[in-house]
């Protein structure tokens, strides 16, 4: 006869406080670290290879978008300072720290890379530089992954699963995207083929994010995120589509390639607020809680 308890509050409290990261900062921190990290990989490809006219631009993209994402993080922090703070330690436990590092490291390398492939000087320093950042590169592109789903945040803790292989991918696609508009066509075929199986994999990463998180991903499909997240998914399927049959028109080519790299940006928005619209809703906090006792699991 008593009607079924909604969880709406904690003794008239809320059950978890959203995120106070600012959307255009954080959200951008987000997207420039995948776009330098994997701009750092496909540019180490491109020297192994020999395609310097390749290499070079997505070198220099590389460092643009690690120094503008730690423009962005430092903007949020509210201090310089308190970066700097961050590396007066190694905690392995926590992914920021370990991702304070990882991309301290990486903007060096990406850095002397870049100076030297615009100078044309110091080539053996800058093959270093190259190489020790598309080692690093990896990471930068998904170690934000690993630190949005170590929070309580529900929709991005239970998307612990896909979000880096989601991260990876759309990391893929916006360096791809980006060396399709700075490299002239004849020689972008490398960054087609990155592109296109970065696409490829953010999308399948995506579908089966929202399949498995069943009630947890109506975040991802609702409100601003919901719109921000289709809009990145028609525009990664006419980007991923223009890749394929641009052949070698320069003008397709340069399209597409700018409809990944705005798909990119536009699924970490996403992601970021779909985060902040489940910690608002109890329901996202202690349904998955629920299911995981009632399966004689942990809370």
């Amino acid at each position: 006869m008593v009607p079924t308890a909604q969880p709406d509050s904690y003794y008239g409290k809320p059950i978890l406080k959203p995120p106070v990261w600012g959307a255009r900062d954080v959200g951008g921190y987000l997207f420039l670290g995948g776009l330098a990290g994997a701009s750092s990989v496909l540019a180490g490809f491109a020297q192994l290879t020999g395609n310097d006219r390749l290499a070079r631009p997505a070198k220099v993209s590389a460092f643009a978008a690690i120094a503008l994402s730690q423009v962005a993080l430092v903007a949020d922090l509210g201090r310089p300072e308190r970066f700097l703070n961050m590396l007066r330690v190694i905690k392995p436990s926590s992914p920021m720290s370990i991702g304070t590092w990882v991309i301290t490291g990486f903007a060096g390398a990406s850095g002397a890379a870049a100076a030297s492939a615009v100078t044309g000087r110091l080539p053996r320093i800058g093959a270093a530089a190259t190489a020790g950042a598309t080692v690093l590169g990896p990471a930068v592109c998904t170690y934000t992954a690993a630190l949005l789903s170590d929070t309580a945040v529900p929709a991005w803790h239970e998307a612990h699963r896909e979000m880096p292989y989601l991260f990876a991918g759309s990391a893929a696609s916006a360096a791809g995207g980006l060396a399709m508009v700075t490299t002239p066509a004849g020689l972008a075929g490398p960054a087609v083929r990155f592109a296109v199986l970065g696409a490829a994999a953010e999308l399948t990463a995506k579908s089966v994010l929202l399949r498995r998180l069943g009630e947890i991903a109506e975040p991802y499909q609702r409100g601003r995120p919901g719109r921000l997240m289709e809009v990145a998914e028609v525009l990664t399927t006419a980007g991923l589509a223009g890749a394929v049959l641009a052949g070698r028109s320069r003008t397709v080519t340069a399209l597409a390639g700018a409809a990944l790299v705005a798909s990119s940006a536009l699924t970490r928005f996403g992601i970021f607020e779909a985060g902040r619209l489940s910690a608002t809703d109890p329901k996202y906090t202690v349904g998955p809680q629920r299911d995981r006792l009632g399966r004689g699991g942990r809370v």
